[in-house]
This record gives structure tokens, C-alpha cells and sequence, in this order.
């Protein structure tokens, strides 16, 4: 008998970031014009290097509504999300 479970499988932070990037089809830089930072923010956050701060989450949210993208795992996930240092 073979029981088939579904499951929710998390990705980190970084890879929810560029997952919604990456599903609107824009590159780094682009993703940061989009939400108002640079691109080496998006980059850092990309890289686990760093984090949005409120601002830029709210930004975040705000293209994820504009693009109906699920936002929810994203805010998950970067509550959870520690920095490695």
C-alpha cells in the first residue's frame, strides 16, 4: 500500500525572495527599481547576507498584491529567518 502525504515545504527567506522575483520574470535590478531599493540590497537579500527592513517588506507586500503573488510564505519566512553571520 503506498500512502501519499502532502506536505508544505518551506524554503528559506532567500529563496522565497527570488522566487517571487524570479516568477515576475525581472532580474535583480529591476526587482530593486520595482520596490525602491538597490540592487545590491536585493542581491544581499538573495545571498542570506541581510534582510528587508519594515519599509522594504511593506514594498515587498505592495508588488505582491500588484502581481497577484502569494505573500504570506515570504512573511513566514522572514520572520524566521536568522541572519548567518
Amino acid at each position: 500500500m503506498l500512502l501519499i502525504t502532502s506536505y508544505k515545504m518551506h524554503m528559506s527567506f532567500p529563496e522565497e525572495i527570488k522566487r517571487i522575483r524570479q516568477r515576475s520574470f525581472l532580474t535583480q535590478q529591476d526587482f530593486a527599481k520595482k520596490i525602491g531599493v538597490a540592487f545590491s540590497t536585493v542581491n544581499r537579500w538573495e545571498s542570506g547576507r541581510a534582510k528587508p527592513n519594515l519599509k522594504a517588506t511593506k514594498s515587498i507586500n505592495a508588488f505582491c498584491l500588484e502581481n497577484s503573488i502569494p505573500y504570506e510564505t515570504l512573511e513566514e519566512e522572514w520572520l524566521d529567518y536568522k541572519i548567518e553571520k
